[in-house]
C-alpha cells in the first residue's frame, strides 16, 4: 500500500531555512516522478518542484533559486529544502507521486501526502 508520509514543516521567520521530507512508506514508487505541490489558504494547490526518477529536476520560477528538490532512492525519501523563505512562501505542502514527469506537470497525481504546514512570519 503507498503512502507518503511528509515532515519538516513548521514556523520560521523570514530568510530563514527549512527541509520538508516525503518517506514513500510502502517502497514501491522508485520509477515515479515524485513532485511538491503548495496549497495557500482560499487560494487553489500549486506546482513547487518535481524530480524525475533519474534526478531529472524542475522548479516554478518563484521558488528557483531558493527551493531544490533532490531525492534519496535508497531511503525512499523525497526532499525539499526551502532557502530564503518569505511570508508568501506560507501554505500547507503536499508530497506526489506520479508515473512522470509531463504527468507531474499536467497535475495528474495518482498520490498525494496528507501534508505539512509551513507558516512564514515577517
Amino acid at each position: 500500500q503507498v503512502q507518503l508520509v511528509e515532515s519538516g514543516g513548521g514556523l520560521v521567520q523570514a530568510g530563514g531555512s527549512l527541509r520538508l521530507s516525503c518517506v514513500d512508506s510502502g517502497s514501491t514508487l522508485s520509477r515515479y516522478a515524485m513532485a511538491w505541490f503548495r496549497q495557500a489558504p482560499g487560494q487553489d494547490r500549486i506546482f513547487v518542484a518535481a524530480i524525475s526518477w533519474n534526478q531529472i529536476n524542475t522548479h516554478t520560477d518563484r521558488v528557483k533559486g531558493r527551493f531544490t528538490i533532490s531525492r534519496d532512492s535508497a531511503k525512499n525519501t523525497v526532499y525539499l529544502q526551502m532557502n530564503n523563505l518569505k511570508p508568501q512562501d506560507t501554505a500547507v505542502y503536499y508530497c506526489a507521486a506520479a508515473r512522470s514527469f509531463s504527468l507531474v506537470q499536467a497535475g495528474q497525481i495518482e498520490f498525494w501526502g496528507q501534508g505539512t504546514q509551513v507558516t512564514v512570519s515577517s
